[in-house]
């Protein structure tokens, strides 16, 4: 996530959760800290994992204090083990302080994203199938979520409901049908836009093949429904399957033929990853 992301997108989120964290002040640290004094502090990791955020991490500090430094001995996307020294935050002791709660809930999600998303990306290796991610996320931190599951390997779908159009079975259902909710989306969306349609059935599948649908989305379909879905598009359209995808039973996924496999898991259901701050410290002046 590089700077104009952050300063565009994500400065706002970061300050609000300050704020959230800090109504007025930070009466502890204020109490054992009243004066500005420099310190040092040491980043932990306590397990195995992919480290994602770094950046969002340090953002928290320099929006309290531009003056903070970091030490950073790795980067988003590298591996990283229980015990592992990550870097080293220097500063106004009282930043370090008031920021380190705020700091590490973004870094413990977003690294538990990415690692939860690599032990599945890693299953699809060898295959043609791209694992999606979806708008399943927490309220004000989509931002965060999908960059974590890019780190982690996968890949995002739609950002939001402006970014393409997807029509799910409410959407057909007001539209009359899936032929109708096709010819309604082609007329108003701009012919830059592809057009994604949700099936549950293979009637559907050919209802939708027949109007010209972009992707088609198989949900919560068998796996034995899916292949003869890839089999009934022939290629007319790109292929996606869904329908609660996890670690534990994408293996029957992944020879199936699709294009895209998304899992709404990798955004609510990824554990955080255990990470400290530890050691703080005051230094010299």
């Amino acid at each position: 996530m590089n700077s104009i992301t952050m300063k565009l997108n994500a400065d706002h989120l970061i300050m609000q959760a300050l704020s959230e964290d800090i109504t007025s002040e930070d009466i502890t640290t204020n109490s054992v800290m009243p004066h500005a004094r420099q310190g040092e502090v040491e980043l932990i990791c306590k397990q195995d994992g992919v480290i994602c955020g770094l950046n969002v991490f340090m953002r928290v500090f320099t929006l309290l204090d531009e003056k903070t430094t970091f030490e950073m001995k790795v980067s988003d996307g590298d591996t990283v083990t229980k015990g592992q020294l990550m870097g080293i935050v220097r500063g106004d002791i009282r930043v370090l302080l008031s920021g380190e709660r705020t700091a590490l809930n973004y870094l413990q999600r977003m690294s538990g994203i990415a690692t939860y998303t690599r032990s599945i990306a890693d299953l699809l290796k060898g295959s043609s199938t791209k694992l999606l991610d979806t708008r399943k996320t927490t309220p004000n931190n989509r931002i965060f979520e999908k960059y974590a599951v890019t780190v982690g390997g996968g890949c995002n779908h739609r950002y939001n409901l402006s970014d393409g159009i997807l029509l799910k079975d409410n959407h057909i259902g007001a539209a009359g049908g899936v032929k109708e909710a096709v010819q309604m989306a082609r007329e108003y969306a701009p012919f830059v836009r592809k057009i994604e349609v949700e099936v549950e059935n293979l009637d559907m599948v050919k209802e939708a093949v027949e109007a010209g649908a972009d992707i088609i989305m198989l949900d919560n379909m068998t796996p034995e429904q899916m292949r003869e879905a890839v089999k009934l598009i022939d290629g007319r359209a790109k292929t996606e399957c869904s329908g609660n995808v996890t670690k534990e039973n994408i293996d029957r996924l992944i020879n199936i033929g699709v294009d895209y496999i998304s899992s709404g898991a990798l955004t609510h259901s990824a554990p955080i990853m255990d990470i400290s701050l530890k050691n703080l410290h005051k230094t010299e002046e």
